[in-house]
C-alpha cells in the first residue's frame, strides 16, 4: 500500500504515542480534584499548556483543548455568532472552507444570519477587494482557512487581519488545520484559530482552538469543570501532552520536512504535465503537501477508485466533504464543473520515499491509459 493522503490523517509519531502511554498510565487523578493527586495532575496539566503557549508564542490562557479542529472550528463560529448576534448576524466567509466550517455556517444560517461568500481569485487566493465590499457595520465574523485543504493556496490571512482593524465589532476565525505543522503560522490580528494534532503525527480525538484575550465566546458545552469555562469537561492530559510534544517535534524538523516535500511536489508536477489529459489545480504558491490534478474527462472519484485497486491511497476532496459533488474549490478557482468533478487529492510528508513516487506514477500510468482510452 501507498499512502499518499497525509492532509487526511497522519501516522503518529512514535515518541508521541510514548509520551501519552506514559501520562494516561502515571497520572491518574482529575485536575479539578482536590486531592494529593488530583493536584500533581493539575499542576502537569499547566505546565504543558504553558509548554505549548511558549511553543507557538501566545498566553496559556488563550488554549482551549477541544475533541478536534471540527470541534474548535464549531466552538468558535458558532460562539462568536451567538455571543455577537446584538451587534449583528452578518458573516463573510469562503467557497473553500472545511465542511466543519460550512456547516457550522449553515446552521447559523437556518437560524437568521446572513452568510456572504467571498470570491476566490485565478491562484486560489480570496479577493481582498470584495472582501473590503461586503464589509458592514453589523458583520460580526469572517472565517477564512490559512491554508485550502484540497489546492494548498495559502490566503493573505495578515492583509485581511490588517482590514478588519477598521471593523472593531467583527472578529477573525481562522482555521489552520492544514497550515500548523506545514508553514510557519502567525496569531497576530487573528481572534480565533483552530488546529488537530493528527495533521502533523499527533493522536487523533484532540484539538486545541487558540482564542485570543478578551475575546468572549458562547460555549457548546456547558456544566463540568475544566481548564477553561469555554469548554466543560474533564482535561485529558494525556492528549494535552502528546499534542504539545508532537507540536514541537514538527516545528523543530519544519525546514527539512518542508524541503523534503517540495522535491516530491515538484518532482510530482514535472512529471504529470506529459500527460495531454492533466490539469494541475493547486497554485504554485500553494503549500507542497498538497497536490491536486484533474484527469480530462475522467471522475476524480473513478480515478481515486482505480488507484486504489494498484494498492495507491490518495482522495477526492477532504475526507469530511459530501462524495459525488464537484470540488467546490477547483470550481472556485477553475469555473469548470467537469474540471471540479474529476479533480483529486494527493498529500506528500517528509515521510514519503522515491520508491513509492515510483509506485505511484507507474500506477497512475496504468490507470490514466485505461481510463481515457
Amino acid at each position: 500500500m501507498i499512502y499518499l493522503d497525509y492532509s487526511a490523517n497522519t501516522p503518529v509519531n512514535p515518541m508521541v504515542l510514548e509520551r501519552f502511554c506514559q501520562l494516561e498510565q502515571t497520572c491518574m487523578g482529575n485536575p479539578n480534584s482536590n486531592h494529593a493527586a488530583g493536584r500533581e495532575t493539575k499542576q502537569k496539566m499547566d505546565t504543558i499548556t504553558a509548554g505549548i503557549a511558549n511553543t507557538l508564542h501566545i498566553h496559556p490562557e488563550e488554549i482551549i483543548y477541544t475533541s478536534g479542529a471540527s470541534e474548535a472550528n464549531n466552538l468558535a463560529i458558532k460562539g462568536i455568532a451567538h455571543t455577537g448576534r446584538h451587534i449583528g448576524k452578518h458573516i463573510i466567509s469562503t467557497p473553500l472552507e472545511h465542511s466543519s466550517v460550512s456547516g457550522a455556517l449553515t446552521a447559523l444560517q437556518e437560524r437568521g444570519y446572513e452568510i456572504d461568500l467571498l470570491d476566490i481569485r485565478r491562484d486560489g487566493t480570496i479577493d481582498v477587494e470584495h472582501l473590503q465590499e461586503l464589509l458592514r457595520k453589523d458583520t460580526v465574523l469572517v472565517a477564512v482557512c490559512a491554508v485550502d485543504s484540497e489546492l494548498g493556496t495559502i490566503q493573505p490571512i495578515a492583509e485581511i487581519a490588517e482590514i478588519l482593524k477598521s471593523y472593531p465589532d467583527c472578529r477573525l476565525h481562522v482555521d489552520a488545520t492544514q497550515a500548523v505543522g506545514k508553514i510557519p503560522v502567525c496569531f497576530d490580528g487573528v481572534d480565533t484559530m483552530s488546529f488537530a494534532p493528527h495533521k502533523f503525527y499527533g493522536l487523533n480525538g484532540s484539538g486545541i482552538l487558540y482564542k485570543r484575550k478578551g475575546v468572549i465566546l458562547e460555549p457548546l458545552i456547558h456544566g463540568g469543570a475544566s481548564t477553561t469555562i469555554y469548554r466543560s469537561g474533564t482535561p485529558a492530559l494525556a492528549l494535552a501532552g502528546a499534542a504539545e510534544l508532537a507540536l514541537q517535534l514538527t516545528l523543530e524538523q519544519l525546514p527539512a520536512w518542508r524541503d523534503t516535500v517540495q522535491h516530491w511536489n515538484t518532482l510530482l508536477r514535472e512529471q504529470l504535465a506529459r500527460y495531454p489529459k492533466v490539469r494541475i489545480n493547486s497554485p504554485q504558491h500553494a503549500v507542497p503537501h498538497i497536490l491536486n490534478l484533474s484527469v480530462q474527462g475522467v471522475r476524480g472519484t473513478a480515478f481515486q477508485q482505480a488507484l486504489d485497486r494498484q494498492g495507491i491511497c490518495v482522495s477526492v476532496k477532504s475526507a469530511c466533504s459530501v462524495p459525488d459533488t464537484p470540488s467546490r474549490a477547483v470550481f472556485a478557482v477553475s469555473r469548470d464543473r467537469k474540471q471540479a468533478l474529476s479533480s483529486w487529492r494527493i498529500s506528500l510528508s517528509h515521510l514519503t520515499t522515491q520508491e513509492e513516487i515510483d509506485q505511484f506514477l507507474s500506477a497512475f500510468d496504468t490507470c490514466y491509459k485505461e481510463l481515457t482510452a
